[in-house]
């Protein structure tokens, strides 16, 4: 069985903490902490993402791609990528999963994600210019 939207949906608004809204052609996802993640059925892959700051933030962009390299394997299920948004470069968080995937899977995904963008944001605050994450 592969993952509809609205199956998702159905999961995801039963799940405690968490609140859940079908936008078009995404999940949107809010943790109680006030994160948000949007999901996606793309083919044989559910994706899942969050935004963590725009590029234009970045005061030592060459330090940060670096530590990301550094460290990405430390975040489990969880990688950090650049999106081009509305005009904007975004640093995001994303992590992926096949389609067919039993519920648990999806929801480990979606809460590792939740997680490693807390410590992402916590961890890359130096980098940033003059922002309180």
């Amino acid at each position: 069985m592969s993952w509809t939207l609205v199956q998702l949906h159905e999961l995801l608004s039963h799940c405690e903490g968490w609140q859940c809204t079908l936008e078009n052609d995404s999940l949107l996802l809010t943790n109680p902490d006030g994160l948000e993640a949007y999901l996606a059925v793309a083919g044989e892959q559910i994706i899942v993402e969050t935004l963590l700051f725009p590029a234009t933030q970045v005061a030592d962009t060459a330090g940060l791609n670096d530590t990301i390299l550094r460290t990405h394997q430390l975040f489990p299920l969880t990688t950090v990528g650049i999106s081009h948004i509305d005009d904007t470069d975004y640093y995001i968080a994303f992590g992926s999963l096949a389609s067919g995937s039993k519920k648990e899977s999806v929801i480990i995904e979606i809460d590792t994600l939740f997680r490693n963008t807390e410590a992402f944001l916590d961890l890359y605050q130096d980098y940033l210019q003059g922002v309180e994450v």
